[in-house]
C-alpha cells in the first residue's frame, strides 16, 4: 500500500487514515543545518528510532515516501488482527451449543461489515503514527522519497539533509516467487488483501507460513471455500512439528482444504478467476478460485535509496549490518525488516532501541543479545522463543525437555480451550531455559513470561516457585516448572528423605 490510490475503498475511515499518515496538505519543514539522526522509513523501526531519539534531545529528521506506520498499521498486524478477531467471533458463535447456548437460525458473516470494522479501528489507531504527532514530538517530518547523495547527506523533495548519523528503516515488501504462470494472473498480497469488500466464494492461498495459515483459517471461518497450498514440509514448516500438526488439524476442522506438498504448481487465467494445477500427495489437482492470495516471500526495500553513494553494502537479504546494527558506512545504521531475519514489529521496536544507544551514545549493544519471541495468531495460537531442538543440536547443546499438556490445565478445560501444550527446553542438567513453544488459545500472551525468564536468566525451577492465580491458563507454565523440579528428586535424594522422615517418626 503506497498512497491514497491504494487505500480502497475510499470511505470515511480510509480518508481519516490517510489524513493522519500521509496528509495531502503537508508542508515539509526547512532543514536544520545538521541532524543528529536522519531516519529513512516511517514504519515501526523508523518511528521508534525517531521518537526515542527526539525524546532524548536529539535533532531528528524522519522521511517517509508512502504511509507512516508502515506495514504494521496499514497492511500488517493491525488489519490482520482485526480480521482474525472477527473470524474468532464467528467460530465462537458456531460453538455456542458446546456451552449450553442456543443460537436460532444459521450463523452468517457480514463480510463488508467485518472489513469496515477493520478500517475504522485502523483509522482509530493511526494518530499514534501520524505526521502531526511526530512534529509535536520535535521531529522534522519529511514526506517524499529520501535517498543518499553522499556518506553524510540525504536528499528529499529537493532539500539536502546533513547528518551525524542516519538510520535505514525502509522495511520489506511482499515478493513474487518463481511460480509458472504467476505473472499472467491477478493475485492478492498482504498489501492488497485488506482492500476487499466482498468475500471470495473460493480463495486460494499459496504459502502455509504464519500469514497464509492465519488468513486461510480466518476466511474459512467467514464462509469462503479455502484451498491452502502448503510446502513439502507441511504447515508452519519451521515450527515444532507437534505444534504444527495440532494447527493442521484445526485448519481441517475449520474447512480449509490442504493441498499438501505443493509440487509442480502452475497458474493460468480462467474466466471465473485463477486456475491452479498442483500435485498434492501424488494426486494431480485442477481447481479454479475467485481470488488468489500470495503469502510467501519478502523482498527488502533497498531500491532508490542511493546506498552506493553512501558506501552502504546491501544484497538480496537487505542492508548488511554488524551485531551493533552498523552498516559498512560507520555513520549509518539500519534496523527492522530491512536488515533482520526476524521480521516482527516487536523485533523492529527493540532493534530501534539498540540503534539509538549505539548511534547517539557510542554504545555497544548487540542485536544478538535480544530474546525475540513470536506468535502465529491462528486458533490455537503457536508461540515460540529461543532455540528449537534442531538448532540446539546443530550448536552441540544438549537439552532436557518438559511438556505440559493444556488438557491437564483446569482453566483450559473449563474454557473449552484444552488443545495444545507448553514445552520448555533447558540446558541438560540445569534449569537454564534455552527455548520454548506454546500451543494454546492465548499462546502469544503466555510466551511473555518465558521471554522475561530468559532475558533475566530466571531458571525454570524458580518459575515453579512463583505463585500463579488459579484458575488461569498461565498455570501451565508453573506446572512445567514443577515437572523440572521433580527431576531433582533423584533416587538417592528420595532415600535420604525417607530415612529422615522415618527417624522423625521415632
Amino acid at each position: 500500500m503506497k498512497n491514497a490510490a491504494d487505500l480502497q475503498p475510499w470511505d470515511e475511515h480510509n480518508r481519516r487514515l490517510h489524513a493522519q499518515v500521509h496528509p495531502a496538505d503537508w508542508v515539509n519543514p526547512a532543514p536544520a543545518p545538521r541532524y543528529n539522526l536522519v531516519v529513512i522509513g516511517g514504519g515501526t523501526a523508523g518511528l521508534v528510532t525517531a521518537a526515542g531519539a527526539a525524546g532524548l534531545g536529539a535533532k531528528v529528521a524522519l522521511i517517509e515516501r508512502h504511509l507512516l506506520g508502515g506495514d504494521c498499521l496499514n497492511v500488517g498486524c493491525v488489519p490482520s488482527t482485526a480480521l482474525i478477531r472477527a473470524a474468532r467471533a464467528a467460530a465462537e458463535v458456531r460453538r455456542a451449543g458446546d456451552f449450553g447456548m442456543r443460537v436460532a437460525g444459521e450463523v452468517s458473516v457480514d463480510f463488508a461489515a467485518v472489513m469496515e470494522r477493520m478500517r475504522r479501528l485502523r483509522a482509530d489507531l493511526s494518530p499514534h503514527d501520524s505526521a502531526q504527532r511526530f512534529r509535536e514530538l520535535g521531529v522534522d517530518v519529511f514526506i517524499g522519497d529520501g535517498k543518499f547523495t553522499g556518506r553524510d547527506t540525504v536528499q528529499v523533495g529537493g532539500a539536502t539533509l546533513r547528518f551525524a548519523h542516519a538510520v535505514i528503516a525502509t522495511g520489506a515488501r511482499a515478493a513474487a516467487p518463481a511460480i509458472p504462470g504467476l505473472d499472467t494472473v491477478p493475485y492478492l498480497t498482504n498489501e492488497t488483501l485488506f482492500s476487499l469488500t466482498t468475500l471470495p466464494k473460493r480463495l486460494g492461498v499459496i504459502g502455509a507460513g504464519p500469514i497464509g495459515c492465519e488468513m486461510a483459517q480466518s476466511f474459512a471461518r467467514f464462509g469462503a471455500e479455502v484451498f491452502l497450498v502448503e510446502s513439502i514440509n507441511g504447515v508452519l514448516p519451521r515450527e515444532d512439528r507437534d505444534a504444527a500438526m495440532i494447527l493442521q488439524a484445526a485448519l481441517l476442522r475449520d474447512g480449509v482444504k490442504l493441498l499438501g506438498g505443493g509440487k509442480n504448481l502452475r497458474l493460468t487465467k480462467a474466466p471465473e478467476g485463477v486456475r491452479l494445477l498442483v500435485e498434492s500427495h501424488g494426486r494431480d489437482r485442477d481447481l479454479v478460485v475467485d481470488q488468489l492470495l500470495l503469502a510467501v516471500g519478502r523482498a527488502p526495500n533497498v531500491e532508490g535509496l542511493g546506498l552506493e553513494k553512501a558506501g552502504v553494502e546491501f544484497g538480496k537479504k537487505g542492508v548488511v549490518v554488524d551485531d551493533n546494527l552498523r552498516t559498512t558506512n560507520p555513520r549509518v545504521f539500519a534496523c527492522g525488516d530491512i536488515c533482520s531475519p526476524y521480521q516482527f514489529t516487536h523485533a523492529a521496536d527493540f532493534m530501534a532501541r539498540i540503534v539509538i544507544q549505539n548511534a547517539l551514545f557510542k554504545g555497544r549493544k548487540k542485536a544478538s543479545a535480544l530474546v525475540i519471541p513470536w506468535c502465529t495468531y491462528t486458533a490455537p495460537e503457536i508461540a515460540h522463543v529461543g532455540l528449537y531442538p534442531r538448532e540446539a543440536k546443530a550448536k552441540g547443546i544438549e537439552l532436557d525437555t518438559f511438556t505440559q499438556q493444556m488438557g491437564k490445565v483446569d482453566r483450559a478445560i473449563l474454557d473449552g480451550e484444552d488443545e495444545g501444550f507448553v514445552r520448555v527446553h533447558v540446558r541438560k542438567g540445569t534449569d537454564e531455559i534455552l527455548g520454548a513453544t506454546i500451543v494454546a488459545a492465548h499462546a502469544g500472551d503466555l510466551i511473555g513470561e518465558l521471554s522475561v525468564a530468559m532475558t533475566n536468566r530466571i531458571g525454570l525451577g524458580k518459575i515453579a516457585g512463583a505463585i500463579h492465580p488459579y484458575p488461569t491458563q498461565a498455570e501451565a507454565i508453573r506446572k512445567v516448572g514443577d515437572l523440572y523440579n521433580r527431576t531433582r528428586l533423584t533416587p538417592f535424594v528420595k532415600s535420604l528423605f525417607a530415612r529422615w522422615l522415618a527417624w522423625r517418626r521415632r
